[in-house]
């Protein structure tokens, strides 16, 4: 598959061959769907807690006699049905961690890599630079690539220009940067749009062919 290169002002500059074991790859919708829901679930802290009846203070005298009261018989003040008791059913603290082999998940990236550039949501661009790090550069460079689509921007690696677009992309709602390596399925299928360096194809290849 050729793709038209862009430059920051959103001038084609030239074509590109993309790596068809990347971005033609099969589409398959149930394992991106098992790998997005495996990212939710291992991004969860699970540290929710509530207080069972042996752990709320007070309680420790019976409220009344067994019998004899007319009223109905009571162990503790602390039980569920008390104001100020304990609770039951309720969430305690566990692991969500989902275990995925790499290989699916790396194939789910390339499925949805895939379907980014069916449905012409890929944009490359020969150099991820600006002259200045500015918000208002970085969202002219932007409107000039993708419209006013949401975009995720990859850089192939840091450096001096990758502190640069990064800080002039922080401040743009719609829009976030990724080191290449670190992209995820999460992101990838949040945003319209993915911006792509030329060098970042490298990237992509040494771990997902």
């Amino acid at each position: 598959m050729k793709v038209d290169v862009f430059n920051m002002k959103g001038e084609k500059v030239k074509k590109v061959e993309l790596p068809a074991e990347i971005f033609e790859a099969p589409i398959n919708v149930d394992l991106m769907h098992q790998a997005f829901l495996q990212q939710l679930a291992n991004a969860r802290l699970g540290t929710h807690k509530t207080k069972t009846r042996g752990e709320v203070s007070g309680g420790g005298r019976k409220p009344w006699k067994q019998k004899g009261t007319g009223r109905a018989r009571q162990g503790s003040t602390r039980a569920v049905q008390w104001k100020g008791g304990g609770r039951v059913h309720t969430p305690q603290p566990r692991k969500y961690t989902q275990q995925m082999p790499t290989k699916m998940r790396r194939a789910a990236l390339r499925s949805a890599l895939s379907a980014k550039a069916a449905d012409a949501g890929l944009v490359l661009v020969d150099e991820l630079t600006i002259e200045e790090p500015k918000t208002r550069l970085m969202a002219q460079a932007l409107t000039a690539l993708v419209g006013e689509a949401s975009v995720l921007i990859l850089a192939p690696e840091k450096g001096d220009n990758f502190d640069m677009v990064a800080r002039s992309t922080n401040n743009i709602p719609d829009a976030k940067i990724l080191l290449a390596n670190y992209l995820n399925i999460r992101d990838l299928l949040g945003y319209d749009k993915l911006v792509l360096p030329v060098k970042a194809l490298d990237v992509l290849k040494s771990y997902l062919v």
